[in-house]
Order: structure tokens, then sequence, then C-alpha cells
């Protein structure tokens, strides 16, 4: 990796002027000598300890002070980057009196706050974690040993390193938090057993191929499922958790519900293509079926109400098939996610504008035959009302669904226009 130079901050030398004039110049020197290089000598940090805070006057100080502590005595070169998020009670001075530099991020959310102090840090390793005094600072020495040993990116875990009596809620512990990394692996095949661990680290450049974009508390999950997705090499640490100094941040089902959202809209496989999928399949077969006759099972008949239903869930799940396709492909074209998936490189290969358009025709032209004919034979042949409108039930299906196919694939077709990488599509 590059060598990033470090400078002296601004900050720093409006704190050592404030510490003069306050008369405690000798104690922020030595806090200074701790988590600061000097710009003559042309090192550059090892490690950015990055904090997000918002009014955590009760517990910023200790925090810091306790993470300069640790990395003196364990020789680590670091530093301290508070990145403030609108406090009114004080943190920002007691933060930085306590030997951190401050960065102010007024976009707010937990995420944007994170984001700023990494893109403001200097240091060679990013570590993040709150300033509540929730967490064991003793553990910082073990990520940066996995750092330094060639790992990309560090989980702590909570349930390994143990949960201090009233340090999270029930719900939290067996039920939160449990479903929600669960889901994650399940989706994501992260390996991560505490997907919502506070503490994590990771290098420069795996911060910079995560691309990580989200603003809220959904940041944690964006953060494992995009290093999953750019294949960093991860571990996790154990980390123990203790009660939380001051006021909570986190509102347990809004910040639930976020994470979960997250996953859903980051997965468009599960949320969107395996339910259609199985719902225009179902539709479909017993559509078919459905159309050349009633059929009884188990004594239950269906009829051509159950064939309207089948219409239904045909026309639902190849709508949800495509509306997924649509999700994916604006996701890719815009940059929000940047990996490839294999699913959507697979139908850019075979599903051109033009193979799409005509995909869509054909399946439009067999509805309007199928009409066609069940017009014809309802004439000249006698057909009854109920067989035509057999007839006329698929037929309107698969002229709905051809129509949709159609305008869907210029409707993709207007999403990825002028993107490099993406004309094949059009």
């Amino acid at each position: 990796m590059e060598r990033i130079s470090a400078t002296k901050h601004p900050v720093i030398e409006t704190i050592n002027h404030r510490a003069e004039s306050s008369g405690c110049n000798e104690t922020l020197a030595d806090k200074q000598v701790l988590v600061e290089t000097a710009s003559a000598n042309g090192k550059e940090y090892e490690l950015s300890v990055v904090m997000p805070c918002l009014n955590e006057a009760e517990t910023i100080g200790m925090c810091v002070e306790k993470t300069i502590k640790v990395m003196r005595e364990n020789g680590i070169n670091g530093e301290v980057v508070v990145s403030d998020n609108g406090s009114t009670d004080g943190s920002i001075e007691i933060a930085t009196q306590a030997g951190a530099r401050v960065v102010q991020q007024e976009l707010r959310g937990y995420g944007y706050a994170l984001m700023k102090g990494f893109d403001e840090s200097k240091g060679r390793f990013l570590l993040m974690m709150d300033a509540d005094n929730t967490y064991n600072f003793e553990d910082i020495p073990g990520f940066v040993e996995l750092l330094r040993s060639g790992y990309d990116a560090v989980m702590g875990n909570r349930f390994k390193g143990g949960i201090m009596p009233g340090a999270m809620p029930w719900s939290h512990r067996y039920i939160g938090n449990p479903i929600l990394s669960g889901m994650l692996n399940l989706f994501f095949k992260t390996g991560i057993g505490d997907a919502h661990c506070g503490m994590r680290a990771c290098t420069q450049e795996a911060y910079q191929r995560m691309n990580l974009q989200t603003g809220g508390m959904e940041f944690a999950s964006e953060w494992v499922i995009n290093a999953a997705k750019s294949n960093l090499k991860i571990t996790e640490v154990p980390t123990k958790y203790f009660p939380r100094g001051g006021e909570s941040k986190l509102h347990s089902f809004r910040d639930g519900w976020r994470h979960l959202r997250f996953m859903l809209l980051y997965s468009p496989t599960h949320l969107f293509l395996w339910p259609g999928t199985i719902l225009s399949t179902i539709g479909f077969i017993a559509l078919l079926i459905l159309t050349l006759g009633p059929i009884s099972i188990s004594g239950i008949r269906f009829g051509i109400h159950w064939m309207f239903l089948a219409s239904m869930l045909t026309v639902l799940g190849w709508e949800i098939i495509t509306l997924g396709f649509c999700a994916r492909v604006y996701s890719l074209s815009c940059h929000i996610d940047t990996r490839r998936d294999p699913i959507v490189d697979f139908f850019l290969r075979v599903y051109s504008l033009e193979s799409a358009i005509s995909f869509g025709a054909l399946v439009f032209m067999t509805g309007v035959l199928t009409f066609s004919l069940a017009l014809y034979a309802l004439v000249h042949f006698g057909l009854t009302d109920l067989q035509s409108i057999r007839l006329a039930t698929l037929a309107l299906t698969l002229l709905v669904v051809g129509a949709h196919t159609i305008f869907v694939s210029f409707f993709v077709s207007v999403m990825v226009i002028k993107r490099r990488g993406w004309s094949s599509i059009i």
C-alpha cells in the first residue's frame, strides 16, 4: 500500500495554544507526543481510531484518554479522530482537551459521522468504536496485530468476548442480533458471528474498496456486506461489551428495520427473484392446466375462479422478477454496488434490448393468437362461454406479460444508456 505522509494538524496547534493559555501545557504536550507524528520525521500514523459522537460529554473524554493510553503502552503510533455529529453538550471541547482531533459532520447519522471520520483519518489502519465506553480499549492491540498479519478487516464479536450484565437488552441479545446476523450470513455468506458489533477495523485500502454509502445505523450492515462482496480477508476477535454511559441513541425497532430493509435491498435475489419465480411458476403451470378444464384434487374442485388466481400469480410473479432485475441494474449502473452480479451478467449476455423486445413481442403475439382462436372457436365451433373464458384468460395473461416485458426492456435501457461498461444492453 502507498504510504501516506502525515502533516501537522491545525487543530493540534490550536490545542497547544489553548493549553498554554490554561496553564496545562505539559499534560497536553505529553498527550500530543503519543498521538501526533512530527512532520519533520516524515512518518505516518499506523492507526486512526474513529469515534462518532453526538452529545457524549459523559464518556467521550475517558474514551479518548483510554485509547491514547493503550496506544502508548503498546507502541502503536496512532491518532484519535472524533467525528462530531452536532453535539451541544460540550463534547467537542472535552474530546479536544483529552487529545483527540475533532472533525465536524453536518449530515446527521451514524454512518455519515463514521465516513467523515474515516475520510479525515491519516492512519494506515482504521478502527471504529463507539464513544460511550461500552468497549474494552485493551482489545485495540489485538485488532492491530491481525491487520499487521495481513487481514483486510477485523470484526469484534461481543458474544465470544463476553457481554457484561446490563450491557445489552435481552431482545437484542437473543432475538435482534442473532436474527439479523443470521439473515446477513444467509444472504451474503459473510461468516460473521456478530454483524452489528460497533468495534471493527480495516485497512485504508479495504475502506476504499468497500465503497460505503449509507448514512444511518444500517452502515454497520453495509460495512460487513461490502467487505464480503469485495472479497476482503476478514476475521473476528472476541470483544468485551460493557453497559454504556450516557443516553443511548439506538432505537430498537426502527434501527432493526433499517438493517433488515438494507439487507433486502442489497439482495434482490432473495427480495425479488426467488419470490417472483415461485409465484410465476406456480401460477403459469396452474393456468395451463386449468385452461384445459376444471380438475379435482382430494375432493376439492378447481375451476374458473382458481384460474383467475393463477393468472394473477403469473403476472404478479413476472412483475416482481422484472422489478428485481431493474433494481439490480440500477444499483450497478449507478455504482451503488460496485460488484458485478453473476445473474445480471448472465442476462446481459443473452438479454439485449432487441432480444428482450423480441421475446416480449413473441409472448404478446401468442396472446393475440390465443384470443383470436377463442373468438373463432366460439363463433364457428360452438365453444361454450366458460370454455372461451378459459382461453381468453390465458390469452390476456400472455398479453400483459408480453407488453410488460417490452416496456421494461426500454426502461432498463434508459437506466444504463451512456453508462460505461453497459453498452451491450442498448
